[in-house]
């Protein structure tokens, strides 16, 4: 038996050395464990840092994805159909303007457009105003668009000629403007122009901007007139050139109509214009409403310049720039008259008999025309005395257009005229 269990013994060993061979002193050495875990690898910082870590590479990888997909989305066309307007309000947010875009289906994903404009660094840089956006237009381009404040630019345009009271009237029925205007502004203080605006600009944002550009024009133009002149103050110079507005629409010919008031201001005639009668009875209405009248010509007024000599105390209109620039630079004629040619324009004449011919094809004119009843004579009824007036004066103040013929029959001899030998509501308005 001892021998059985030697040789199995035996054969053991034997497998085991063909399995693992050892050394005779591997063989007598205890065998080794496994080291334990690590004390420091089982601490629960460590197994939560190393959660963490992970999280924050996912949650880098994710932001990466996403990153990339929304500047994808951001700079992707959009889902408009069609041409659109929006209108972003003043002291909207980015979100409030991200959802207002939204509903307007400029845009399908407010999230990437907030996101777009905050890593851009341009959440506040957004405008207020109207805009356009075209079919398609990006996230990118809408941002751009009103960061850059490209918003729909609307016309404002004010005709030469009106009074300051006409002016407001007309801003205030614009739908474009907003607010209201403190006061009227002074008589020939706002420059006519067509001024460019966008929706929601205030109605005293652009009567500041008339009055502006009306005070940089008139200085550089005044400071180019000719030295001649028998006007001595800036007042007096955009008076006489608001009588020039008021007398004719055309422009080659204002040049013209500003020397004939000159050349009678230095010759002390009175002016005799029409358009200072009716400002002189309605003031900044402009329109008289009516025909004027025997009495209307004899009543003394500041502004009537058929009873008081040289200028009125101040401007009756707002001038534009072509009048203000006649009357620094009139011609260099010797003419005093001028009357309507029945085209919108007039005729001129240096002498007096030369007016009255010119008067006398202008009543041709009239009879032919048959504009004027029977029972009232055309303008000129009194030529051979003086000059009548504007028969058509009204009409220029009610436009400021000044594109219908004028007819009237203009500055006579101081003392020379005979307003009173005019049969009443012979002159119209």
């Amino acid at each position: 038996m001892a021998g059985h269990d030697n040789g199995h013994d035996h054969g053991h060993g034997h497998h085991r050395r063909g399995a693992h061979p050892r050394s005779p002193r591997q063989a007598i050495a205890p065998e080794r464990m496994p080291p334990p875990p690590s004390r420091r690898a089982r601490h629960p910082i460590v197994v939560i840092g190393n959660a963490i870590l992970t999280i924050i590479v996912l949650a880098i990888i994710a932001a990466g994805a996403g990153l990339y997909f929304g500047k994808n989305k951001f700079e992707a066309a959009g889902p408009l159909d069609r041409e659109r307007t929006v209108v972003i309000p003043r002291g909207a947010g980015i979100r409030d303007v991200a959802e207002l875009l939204r509903r307007e289906r400029v845009i399908d994903v407010p999230m990437v457009f907030v996101l777009g404009a905050a890593i851009a660094g341009k959440t506040s840089d957004v405008k207020a105003g109207e805009y356009l956006f075209d079919p398609g237009v990006s996230m990118s381009d809408v941002l751009d668009t009103l960061v850059d404040g490209r918003s729909i630019q609307h016309v404002v345009t004010v005709p030469e000629g009106l009074t300051s009271e006409q002016i407001v009237q007309r801003l205030m029925e614009s739908d474009v403007l907003t607010g209201e205007i403190a006061a009227v502004p002074p008589e020939g203080t706002l420059l006519p122009e067509t001024y460019k605006v966008t929706r929601g600009t205030t109605r005293q944002q652009v009567l500041s901007r008339m009055q502006s550009a009306h005070k940089r024009l008139v200085q550089e133009t005044w400071e180019r007139r000719a030295s001649d002149l028998p006007i001595k103050t800036v007042t007096e110079f955009v008076t006489l050139a608001s009588i020039v507005e008021k007398e004719t629409g055309k422009a080659d010919e204002r040049t013209r109509v500003a020397a004939v008031f000159v050349n009678r201001m230095n010759r002390r005639m009175r002016l005799q214009s029409d358009p200072t009668i009716i400002y002189g009875l309605v003031g900044g209405k402009g329109t008289l409403g009516r025909s004027l009248t025997r009495d209307d010509v004899e009543r003394p007024t500041p502004y009537n310049t058929y009873t008081i000599e040289g200028l009125p105390p101040g401007p009756i209109a707002n001038p534009g720039r072509a009048s203000l620039e006649a009357v620094a630079n009139p011609s260099r004629t010797k003419e005093l008259y001028f009357v309507a040619d029945g085209t919108g324009g007039h005729v001129f004449a240096a002498t007096y008999d030369q007016h009255l011919k010119n008067v006398s094809r202008w009543r041709q004119y009239q009879k032919e025309q048959a504009t004027i009843p029977a029972a009232s004579p055309p303008p000129g009824e009194a030529a051979a005395k003086d000059t009548p007036m504007d028969n058509n004066a009204a009409q220029k103040d009610s436009s400021a257009q000044k594109s219908v013929p004028t007819p009237a029959n203009r500055p006579a001899d101081k003392g020379a005229n005979r307003a009173g030998d005019l049969p009443k509501g012979s002159r119209t308005q």
